[in-house]
């Protein structure tokens, strides 16, 4: 393979930025849908846009994180369900299931001595053994917490409360909570040995 063959297949990372814009978007596409066609409108549209930002991370990057994917994956099955039962209450669960699956997997990981969490963050931060476990216990709590909390919602508030709260409230959340988590990462951060200084000739 030539060199420049090499670099177009080699993974290339995607700014915070874009990844956001990526990962809201169909979101937003979901609360438009919902606002103009209704719920199966939406999950329609939903999937179409999921499954177009997946085509876009590969395309930009060369490479789909574990957490998209999945999620992806359960948004076919459960959008699936919605539109051909057109019963809502599959896609409300969506949320649900893969905040609890991501919640049950990083915790479960951790009791198992296999923490998971370095395998999402793919090498963007280096930590301590005993920072990667503080921080997937966070993580997990958080899923789980976000589970309980799209119950919560979607069996007590109208649908478009529920799409709300998905597309506005979910996403700044996670946001708000991944930044909370600099000064542990900062503190727990595995510095690179430095190097030894040259001996004079």
């Amino acid at each position: 393979m030539t060199d420049a063959a090499a670099e177009k297949t080699a993974p290339r990372k995607l700014s915070p930025g874009l990844k956001i814009a990526l990962e809201l978007g169909p979101l937003v596409l979901f609360f438009v849908g919902n606002s103009y066609g209704g719920i199966y409108a939406a999950t329609g549209l939903f999937m179409v846009a999921t499954f177009a930002a997946l085509a876009a991370m590969w395309i930009l990057a060369r490479r789909i994180a574990v957490m998209p994917l999945v999620s992806a994956a359960v948004v076919l099955v459960f959008g699936t369900l919605t539109l051909v039962l057109q019963d809502d209450h599959f896609i409300k669960l969506k949320p649900t299931l893969v905040n609890a699956l991501f919640g049950i997997a990083l915790l479960g990981g951790l009791a198992l001595r296999k923490p998971l969490l370095p395998y999402v963050f793919d090498g963007m931060v280096q930590l301590t053994d005993a920072g990667w476990r503080i921080l997937t216990i966070r993580w997990g709590v958080f899923f789980l917490v976000m589970a309980v909390v799209n119950e919560i919602v979607w069996r007590n508030f109208s649908t478009d409360a529920w799409v709300s709260f998905k597309t506005f409230g979910y996403l700044p959340l996670t946001i708000v909570f991944a930044l909370a988590q600099a000064p542990l990462m900062s503190r727990y951060e595995l510095k690179a040995p430095e190097a030894p200084p040259e001996t004079p000739r």
